[in-house]
């Protein structure tokens, strides 16, 4: 997905889509954006486009609101990245690495997921890392080991997300890409399911371009303060949730890992 466009940075524009099954039926889809930020060649990757990098800005990428907030002089997230992955036995993750997030937009960010796409030195994908955050402040990762395009990748639930879901059951990943239109088109999909069966249907999909000058104005007169309204659409649907009387669960003590690696499951297929 990423060898046409070299160390520039990619603007994803398309849909976020969420349905819960039970015991209420809970759907909605939303408007949003997301980069994709070549981490290996940052800098010079955001000096292309203009992006506020490590400073503030309309619009820009602060390295502190990921992994264990190590700072720029510090090594910043690729660091943190590069001690996870060691950590979990996987070193030949030495190529290019590539994040998909939410920027932050006049100063705030909120980003429920992050996913940081790893590459060997020949190009090939070799791990792709799920970051998650919920709403009170704690984060944790999911290290998916020998991801394929289009192939489903599990993970048991280790992280309380939402009041809504118990801690329990699993998630099942499909990172997709495809051309639609003449242009490259991703797509992130998320199931998630507990001890009865299937429960939420997620994904986030986006049509791709590289960043150009000027960007970040476009995207502030385009999608106005986006990740504000992230974090309102959330507390939104909780509300909705709440209303249909759609059981409701304390938080329980946060994981004493902060991160989990499930064994790899490849199975077939699928396209976006």
């Amino acid at each position: 997905m990423f060898d046409d466009v070299g160390e520039r940075i990619l603007i994803g524009e398309g849909v976020v889509r969420h349905q819960r099954l039970r015991p209420r039926v809970h759907a909605f889809e939303h408007r949003t954006w997301f980069a994709l930020l070549p981490m290996h060649a940052l800098p010079q990757a955001a000096a292309a486009c203009g992006l506020a990098l490590n400073r503030p800005g309309w619009i820009a990428f602060d390295e502190m609101d990921h992994g264990d907030g190590r700072s720029p002089q510090h090594g910043g997230a690729l660091a943190w990245l590069r001690d996870l992955l060691a950590t979990h036995g996987i070193h030949d993750a030495d190529g290019a690495v590539w994040l998909q997030t939410y920027l932050r937009v006049l100063g705030y960010a909120f980003k429920p997921v992050s996913f940081w796409y790893c590459h060997r030195s020949d190009g090939t994908l070799r791990a792709i890392v799920a970051e998650v955050n919920n709403t009170l402040g704690q984060r944790h990762c999911y290290v998916l080991d020998a991801p394929a395009w289009g192939h489903p990748l599990q993970a048991p639930k280790a992280f309380y997300v939402s009041p809504f879901c118990r801690v329990e059951g699993a998630y099942t990943f499909r990172f997709l890409h495809a051309m639609r239109d003449g242009r490259p088109r991703t797509v992130v999909r998320i199931d998630y399911a507990d001890a009865h069966g299937p429960l939420l249907r997620t994904s986030i999909s986006g049509t791709l371009h590289v960043a150009q000058q000027g960007e970040a104005l476009r995207l502030l007169l385009r999608h106005r303060w986006h990740s504000a309204a992230v974090i309102a659409r959330i507390h939104w649907h909780a509300w909705q949730l709440w209303l249909k009387r759609v059981p409701w669960y304390r938080a329980p003590a946060a994981p004493l890992l902060a991160s989990t690696r499930p064994s790899p499951s490849p199975v077939t297929g699928d396209r976006p």
